[in-house]
């Protein structure tokens, strides 16, 4: 219920389709609006944190509608979307009447698809394998001892040796850390970890990650090691200590700011400067600097290639989605996969690269609703057997 336009609980903002479209889309006007909003009625900032939460964890990947329904409005979509090729897509977002249950639905499906504007030739059944690898619990590995851990975590490192760790489900637990040698978090596919350091540096841990760090930082420097993964990191301010990050292949020297690297097998490795200075160091090489804004790959020749890029899209993971913008379908299956470590095996005759999607896929710990989501995003259908993922192409 609302008192003039003035929103007395999270579920209004639930209702109000302006907001579901501001929050999965990309939209500079939208955001000028409810930033505004909210800055004007600073009292409604627990209701939006609450519509928030509720959007990433529940509401977006569910639904009252049965499955005849759901193929009903999905037909009807599709043939607006043929019959409307060369209208933005964001102006069919609300074409859908049902229940609020099914916008959320279309938000989060459909609605993100972006089609080509020319026609694809796709035969009429097309077959996607992905292979569902078995996940494994977080592991915090000190002194040659394993702590396993079900659910995400929050790990905070004290001055007195020990660390604090909080499961999502509030379960805190503490333990005593090694004082003489790096410890290791891992972060098995499909989940995510904070860690505060001792310095009161936090990194954020994505899925598949690998972090080595000490318990505290002695010596004239702060140095980790990200084995593998990715991780975003915001640096506690030390001009007596700068901080090092090691890869393998080059050193990130930090001089107080915020950026993200990924260093996942098999895909080249890279760092983004969101906030403040950092460097890239080569052995016999001159250090690289970057600005905010800007990402570098590393060749594997011993060369980094730079570009301007939206950072958002780099580290939305941190806040439990993936942000797209014109994103082909393959490298939005590459993330998803990754994330979820699937292999997704598709032939030469499946055209997903002509597809694109702008919007969020929010990261649920239930892999059937982010398979639901990917199916409505490819105008595709999946099947789960055993650990294998078929998704096979939607007829006309």
């Amino acid at each position: 219920m609302k008192v003039d336009n003035i929103y007395t609980s999270y579920t209004d903002l639930l209702k109000d389709r302006q907001f579901l479209q501001w929050q999965l889309m990309q939209d500079e006007e939208l955001s000028c609006y409810w930033e505004e909003f909210f800055r004007q009625h600073p009292e409604l900032d627990k209701e939006l944190q609450q519509a928030i939460t509720y959007l990433k964890k529940e509401g977006l990947n569910k639904s009252t509608l049965n499955e005849i329904e759901h193929v009903v409005l999905f037909g009807k979509i599709q043939k607006t979307i043929r019959q409307t090729n060369k209208t933005k897509l964001r102006r069919i977002l609300w074409y859908a009447s049902a229940s609020a249950a099914a916008i959320a639905l279309i938000v989060i499906g459909i609605t993100l698809f972006s089609p080509s504007s020319e026609p694809i030739d796709t035969p009429d059944k097309e077959l996607i394998v992905g292979e569902l690898l078995n996940n494994e619990d977080i592991q915090f590995i000190t002194s040659g001892e394993v702590i396993s851990f079900q659910n995400d975590v929050e790990v905070t490192l004290n001055e007195e040796g020990t660390a604090e760790i909080v499961q999502s489900n509030n379960e805190t637990s503490k333990i005593q850390i090694a004082q003489d040698k790096f410890n290791s978090l891992i972060v098995p596919y499909g989940k995510r970890s904070i860690l505060t350091l001792a310095d009161g540096s936090r990194v954020w841990l994505n899925s598949g990650s690998v972090l080595d760090f000490p318990a505290q930082f002695n010596g004239n420097k702060r140095e980790i090691r990200l084995t593998s993964g990715e991780m975003y990191v915001e640096v506690a301010h030390d001009t007596e200590k700068p901080f090092y990050v090691q890869t393998g292949n080059f050193n990130v020297k930090v001089y107080g700011t915020k950026f993200s690297i990924s260093n996942y097998s098999g895909s080249p490795q890279s760092v983004i400067l969101v906030e403040g200075s950092v460097s890239l160091q080569l052995s016999d090489k001159e250090e690289l600097f970057l600005t905010p804004n800007e990402q570098a790959v590393y060749s594997g020749s011993g060369t980094f290639d730079t570009q301007k890029v939206d950072v958002n899209q780099f580290i939305s993971w941190k806040d439990g989605y993936f942000s797209f913008d014109k994103t082909p379908m393959t490298e939005v299956l590459q993330q998803i996969g990754r994330y979820y470590n699937l292999s997704f095996n598709f032939g030469q005759n499946v055209h997903l690269q002509n597809r694109t999607c702008t919007g969020k896929i929010y990261l649920s710990e239930n892999l059937d609703n982010v398979m639901s989501t990917i199916a409505l995003l490819s105008s595709t259908r999946y099947e789960k057997e055993n650990n294998r993922i078929y998704i096979t192409k939607e007829l006309d």
